[in-house]
């Protein structure tokens, strides 16, 4: 059987396509008349809460109010920036809720089903004045129709805001998320406001902790009970909660840890020099074994000591990228590249208090912000479980640092799974629901027969970035445990297992493909290609993701007769049309044919607007026959390719909120002479504050299709012969490759 590499160059295919034509349309559950006898009484009885409010409460006299949408007008088309723009208010952010509405555009009495609540900011005399805007408002009018749209108005509730409190009447950390303004208030103002009004609830702010990201201040502060609900009165606070702690770097008992095994390293210097891969962690033990592959040793704060498990769990991590799950008494297998140790957990998380886990994400802030990796893993983070309401600021940080598609990062989801999953304590903890990185849970075995490890943390995420974990990798279980370097200069295992040693194996197949393959493949391409190939074993999406990743590479970059791997990498402009062309043969293919597709992108995101967090979205359409008819019009049948089902709840699906997600992966069967000139056409959907654009950047994406056809043995040299522009992508290094 032949071995054949993947199939590069896909993009010199791809090109830009004008739009379809749509037939609009404009469904409407209310008329105008039963809106405005609907929400004039809501808009007044908002205007009277705030005149209730102390006047200090709205810096300069902002003030903010709730717009619930009707289910039936959720997508991004139906923002009501007309109305807004008319009202003189600006959109500040938003959240999905759960609702049931009075009416809706579907048949059949409503049901409880996901919405739009839209946080809307602007002076008190917009709001009053927003009787009289509804009142003259006429049928023919944008702002009327956004109207109609609208379900519930009223002011927002401080209690709202709190999602918790600490027991008891003691000072606690909390985490503050502050509104800023786009407009005409300076954020400066803003802030100013806000700490005149802490100052007077009794509060403490650790301003210097804080950070921005898009419209959202995160900052930590100090105080009682009575003292951050007089803080939440604020009018442009949107969410208050406890701080969380750092997780604990203990994932196993000591005793077991206590236990050493012999092994013997490798001589030979790494496979590759090209990848740049840095582990973000606890630091290094002063006598460890891994010296001739660490190539730079960094503390983030050389004058803090030492967290007293950092080191230990620093080099298990180290380990577990630079040789993968090491037999005991055994040889561990030559590291891929070289790697870069920064410690960013010190004894300083212990000695203050729990806002240092601030200053913890500015460490990280600050390797994120330097460009200098490709490669990064994470195998730590706050001990808090994902909120659908409001992403956390560890969250939205990284997110925006990863936009740009350029670095490939390994997030441990947690060790929260056996925890209760009727209250979802299981879930995900951050920031593991980040869109823009790739968030790895653990296997409980390296043979076939693998399921989740019990104690690995459960989906869903948010929506978006509802699929997670994305993948699961051996990070070891009771039955088989991950064993690891432990402290000391001759190498020695101790048993480990945890989130925290899958995320770095992960990452070292990541690494792995660059090594070999080299830079024709963007680390998009990469984490295409790793979901591409990873397998579910019929378990659970929401415990396993797209599956496990195969520690074996050949599985991922080769394939055998009657199959062949195409990737696509590139941009994709706002707006846009592009098609993708399959390169079939042009004799076309008998048999059955199973087409399996694999979209990733990064994406800008607004963590203010939680319910469309992801500023990118692709509306992707399959269409197998592209032939032209005598007339010259295009007779291509269009089919849905990706199932929703798979990104969304039922209820969610009725919505657009599939389009936004960053990965999209999906497998079909067909009859190959079903398949003529088949395409898939990308629209890159781009939006700015949960409404349309026009200022978008171009996104990078890469698309990974495999075709096997069973019938067609030399599939793959046909495409490479009859298809002039692509390349086989070929080893930049001798590597004997076993299929």
């Amino acid at each position: 059987m032949a071995t054949n590499f993947l199939i590069g160059r896909g993009e010199l295919l791809a090109r830009q396509v004008p739009p379809p034509r749509r037939k609009p349309s404009e469904p409407s559950v209310y008329s105008l008349n039963e809106a405005r006898e609907l929400l004039v009484p809501q808009f007044t009885q908002a205007v009277e809460v705030f005149d209730r409010t102390p006047a200090a409460a709205f810096p300069k006299d902002i003030a903010v109010g709730k717009v619930l949408i009707n289910p039936s007008f959720i997508a991004r088309a139906y923002f009501p920036s007309s109305l807004l723009k008319e009202a003189g208010l600006e959109a500040v952010g938003s959240r999905t809720v759960h609702v049931t509405p009075k009416r809706w555009t579907r048949q059949g009495v409503p049901e409880k089903v996901p919405t739009t609540e839209l946080y809307v900011a602007g002076r008190r005399k917009n709001f009053r004045s927003l009787p009289k805007l509804a009142i003259s408002l006429n049928d023919d009018e944008q702002a009327a129709r956004d109207l109609t749209h609208i379900e519930a108005f009223s002011a927002t509730d401080p209690e709202d805001k709190v999602k918790a409190v600490v027991r008891g009447h003691k000072e606690a950390v909390y985490e503050v998320g502050v509104h800023l303004l786009a407009d005409d208030v300076d954020s400066e103002d803003v802030q100013s406001a806000f700490a005149k009004f802490a100052e007077q609830a009794g509060v403490e702010l650790m301003d210097k902790l804080g950070f921005i990201v898009g419209n959202l201040w995160f900052l930590p502060v100090r105080g009682n009970r009575g003292g951050i609900h007089k803080l939440s009165a604020f009018s442009l606070v949107r969410v208050i909660r406890p701080m969380p702690a750092l997780r604990s770097m203990r994932p196993i008992p000591a005793p077991l840890r206590s236990v050493k095994i012999t092994c013997s390293l490798p001589t030979a210097q790494p496979l590759s020099l090209q990848p740049r891969v840095a582990i973000l962690d606890g630091g290094l033990p002063d006598h460890h074994a891994i010296g001739p592959w660490v190539r730079n040793y960094e503390l983030m704060d050389p004058d803090a000591n030492d967290h007293a498990d950092g080191p230990e769990h620093g080099l298990a991590v180290t380990s577990a990228f630079l040789f993968g799950p090491i037999e005991p008494n055994g040889s561990a297998g030559r590291p891929y590249s070289y790697v870069d140790h920064l410690r960013v957990v010190d004894e300083a998380i212990n000695q203050e208090h729990p806002a240092q886990l601030y200053r913890t994400l500015g460490l990280i802030d600050e390797v994120l912000l330097s460009r200098q990796y490709e490669f990064i893993n994470l195998s730590l983070g706050p001990d808090e479980i994902v909120d659908d309401g409001d992403p956390h600021g560890w969250t939205s940080l990284i997110d925006e640092r990863l936009s740009n598609g350029r670095t490939f990062v390994t997030v441990a989801v947690g060790n929260n799974g056996n925890e209760d999953a009727e209250l979802q304590l299981n879930r995900v903890q951050v920031p593991g629901d980040c869109v823009n990185v790739v968030a790895v849970g653990a296997a409980d075995s390296t043979k076939k027969d693998w399921e989740r490890a019990p104690y690995s943390a459960v989906g869903p995420g948010r929506s978006p970035g509802f699929v997670k974990p994305d993948l699961v990798a051996f990070g070891g279980s009771a039955g088989e445990y991950f064993h690891a370097l432990t402290p000391g200069k001759r190498p020695s295992l101790s048993p480990q297992l945890g989130t925290s040693f899958a995320a770095p194996n992960l990452l070292r197949s990541a690494v792995g493909i660059r090594a070999i393959l080299g830079k024709d493949l963007s680390v998009l391409a990469i984490k295409a290609l790793l979901v591409h190939s990873a397998t579910q074993n019929n378990l659970p999406q929401a415990e396993v993701g797209w599956g496990c990743v195969s520690d074996k590479l050949a599985n991922v970059i080769t394939c055998g007769d009657g199959v062949a791997r195409v990737v696509y990498q590139g941009e994709l402009r706002p707006g846009k049309y592009l098609r993708a062309p399959l390169p079939i043969p042009k004799k076309g293919l008998t048999g059955k044919v199973k087409v399996k597709a694999t979209f990733c992108y990064s994406t800008p995101t607004d963590p203010h607007h939680s319910g469309a967090y992801t500023r990118s979205g692709l509306e992707v359409v399959f269409r197998p026959n592209d032939d032209r008819r005598k007339d010259g019009k295009a007779n291509a049948e269009s089919r849905s390719f990706f199932n929703l089902r798979k990104y969304a709840s039922e209820q969610e699906r009725r919505s657009d909120s599939g389009k936004w997600e960053t990965v999209l992966h999906a497998e079909q069967s067909l009859l190959g002479k079903s398949l003529r000139d088949p395409v898939f056409d990308i629209h890159y959907i781009a939006r700015q504050d949960a409404g349309p654009t026009t200022r978008a950047r171009p996104i990078a994406y890469a698309l990974v299709v495999t075709l096997e056809a069973p019938k067609h043995a030399d599939l793959f040299s046909t495409i490479l012969t009859e298809h002039t522009s692509l390349v086989s992508i070929q080893p930049e290094i001798a590597l004997p490759i076993t299929v």
